[in-house]
């Protein structure tokens, strides 16, 4: 798989902030607005609106025109990337552990 690591490295960066990653299980779920995805938090709009717009850079989520609405929406695919991208080491490293497991079995005989 191909992976973009400026966009990998954008997506991680989104992600480590625990505000985002709330906004991110929220969208899960459906769209929302900004008013909608502000609503748990204790932080002004403006503060809001500056993590939808990382959240947006990072390829995480779009933005749509409904009349007077701007709904923000998951991007499925950028998530898929990220844990394609994790689970190609996690596959790589479980496997080692099986090898050194089996090794370590073998010794013991």
């Amino acid at each position: 798989m191909v992976v973009d690591e400026d966009q990998l490295d954008r997506a991680f960066a989104a992600l480590a902030d625990p505000v985002r990653r709330a906004m991110i299980a929220r969208l899960s779920r459906g769209p929302a607005t900004v008013n909608e995805l502000a609503e748990p938090f204790p932080i002004t709009k403006q503060a809001v609106s500056r993590h939808i717009q990382v959240l947006e850079a990072a390829g995480l989520i779009t933005r749509t025109r409904d009349g007077q609405r701007r709904p923000c929406h998951l991007v499925p695919a950028a998530l898929e990337a990220l844990t394609s991208w994790i689970d190609e080491y996690r596959l790589e490293t479980e496997r080692r552990f099986r090898r050194m497991e089996a090794l370590l079995k073998e010794q013991e005989r």
